[in-house]
């Protein structure tokens, strides 16, 4: 396993500020106007569902530009020509749904959505029908579509606060083959995570500070092995 911590170790690569809202989002990220409009909307569609259903940390949703939106949008960065990806998780679409409204004008995109509960997935396909955004929703179980594996040939696999990152490789090897990366954002144990998988696979990974906070990285993932135990005489 190669281990190489970006440039800037220790120090992350948060802003002198929070992305506050939609104009700090736009600086940031260098979106169109079009695109802030759709993230406006996807913002309203969340505070709505909030109160339906437990969707995000209520404590968070005063800074979901920062928290959620560009915490999501960060990885774009380290795969902007992948036209394929798998987002295992989903959740309220973070960071999934976020990378496909910000690439909803590329053509051939599609983010795939995979959540299993069923009041997650009505909500993601509400705001994917309201924002235009290039997804497709699976409401199921993560080991379920991986039965399927071999027909859905992402691009890039990514996760956000999803598992520790053993059982986290486990889920997402059926798809982290041939030249496949996992993008996934793991927070100030990242170190401890990646030293508790090395004991489960062998794989190459790249820690990339997050621009959203201190002590938190986007892990990129790939040349994902099982490790093969060594035989007992």
């Amino acid at each position: 396993m190669e281990d190489r911590l970006s440039e800037g170790q220790g120090r992350g690569a948060k802003p002198s500020h929070p992305i506050a809202g939609p104009e700090d989002f736009a600086e940031a990220f260098k979106v169109p106007r079009e695109t802030i409009h759709r993230l406006i909307r996807y913002a309203e569609l969340l505070a709505e569902g909030q109160a339906r259903a437990n969707l995000v940390s209520a404590k968070t949703l005063a800074q979901l530009w920062d928290r959620h939106f560009a915490d999501s949008a960060q990885i774009l960065r380290l795969a902007p020509d992948a036209k394929v990806w798998l987002d295992l998780g989903a959740g309220a679409g973070f960071p999934g749904l976020v990378i496909a409204i910000l690439q909803a004008n590329h053509a051939n995109f599609v983010m795939h959505l995979v959540e299993s509960t069923a009041k997650k997935c009505a909500f993601l396909a509400e705001v994917a029908r309201a924002t235009s955004a290039p997804v497709e929703i699976h409401c199921m179980r993560i080991e379920e579509l991986s039965q399927s594996a071999t027909s859905l040939k992402p691009d890039i696999v990514t996760a956000r606060a999803l598992a520790p990152l053993p059982h986290l490789l486990e889920l997402a090897a059926p798809w982290l083959r041939s030249g496949v990366r996992g993008l996934f954002l793991k927070g100030r144990d990242a170190g401890k995570e990646i030293e508790s998988a090395k004991r489960r696979f062998n794989f190459t990974c790249h820690l990339h500070p997050s621009m959203t906070a201190e002590d938190s990285f986007i892990l990129e993932i790939s040349h994902l092995a099982k490790r093969v135990k060594a035989k007992t005489r």
